[in-house]
């Protein structure tokens, strides 16, 4: 029988409590600087709020000259360019995810799988120099015509793609987005579709499963809760990227029903014009802006884990 030494018993619970307490501390540290954030962005924002109340949110106009902010439109451009990231972004990352796990040869694996981990370190400035000098030209040439030709004179998302073919605008950034949080919905996708036991998938197969149905109704349903955090990780760069978007939005502060014409984001707006910002309000208003952003992300992840409950006490229910 092992014997115990009490001074060493007695030091490793020091250890555990001084473990306890720096982790504790750490996360209380997370909460203190969130709470902060929202203070200073809440105060910041109070002249502006003060000032127009409701109306902020619900206003399309901004002009500077006149001191009269809206913020209608810059929400209107990041949830619009945010949902075509995403329209774009999960179902690629999915079939990328799909390919290295289950389909790609052992050749070919590991130097895709790194490719698509460093395309999520290339930097935002230069997605957007690239979007501006190489994507919205072939957009404004090629896509966006047959775009209008095709599409346009649908009825009921017909308006979506009326007008001229600038170029930039939201759909532009939207298809900027989608490029840049690929990575990072793929990858998290890929990691954890690897960590489905083997004898799941196996038993798959064993059952005279496809390729798709053993991925649908097999390492889906296991995976779930982390092909949800890829997204949300993936959607939460795509509402607070900044200068990519800045580059090939066109940066018009208005709301058009069409996805080709120029528009803002809360991002861009705040990059474009806070360092131009005169007087108190002006300042105010873009921090307001800021706090708007914090919500929407905030609501996003609630939402989010709201869901995952959800799918927890459906699958505990179904097993």
């Amino acid at each position: 029988m092992a014997i115990i030494n009490p001074r060493h018993a007695a030091k490793q619970l020091i250890y555990e409590r001084v473990f306890r307490s720096a982790t504790l501390s750490a996360a209380i540290l997370v909460l203190l600087i969130l709470g902060g954030v929202a203070i200073s962005l809440m105060r910041g924002a109070w002249p502006a709020l003060q000032t127009f109340g409701f109306s902020f949110v619900t206003r399309e106009i901004w002009n500077p000259v006149t001191d009269q902010y809206g913020a209608l439109a810059p929400i209107y451009g990041t949830v619009v360019t945010s949902a075509i990231a995403m329209l774009l972004a999960v179902p690629a990352g999915f079939g990328i995810a799909l390919f290295l796990t289950e389909l790609c040869p052992p050749l070919l694996k590991r130097p895709i799988g790194v490719a698509v981990e460093l395309l999520a370190a290339v930097p935002s400035i230069i997605f957007g120099i690239w979007g501006l000098f190489v994507l919205a030209p072939v957009l404004q040439r090629h896509v966006q015509p047959w775009l209008i030709a095709h599409f346009g004179v649908i009825p009921g998302i017909g308006h979506l793609f009326k007008g001229p073919p600038f170029g930039i605008g939201i759909l532009t950034a939207g298809v900027v987005l989608a490029i840049m949080v690929l990575p990072f919905i793929a990858a998290t996708m890929r990691d954890v579709f690897d960590t489905v036991p083997p004898m799941l998938k196996e038993s798959g197969y064993g059952l005279g499963a496809t390729t798709w149905e053993v991925m649908w109704n097999v390492v889906v349903p296991h995976s779930r809760v982390g092909i949800v955090g890829g997204v949300m990780l993936g959607l939460g760069r795509a509402l607070g990227e900044t200068m990519a978007v800045t580059f090939v939005i066109g940066n018009a502060h208005r709301i058009s029903s069409s996805l080709l014409a120029p528009g803002t984001t809360i991002s861009s707006a705040i990059a474009n014009e806070f360092t131009e910002a005169v007087g108190d309000l002006y300042t105010s208003s873009l921090i307001a802006l800021g706090l708007l952003l914090f919500l929407i992300t905030f609501t996003v992840i609630a939402a989010a884990q709201a869901m995952l409950r959800r799918l927890e006490r459906r699958g505990g229910a179904t097993v």
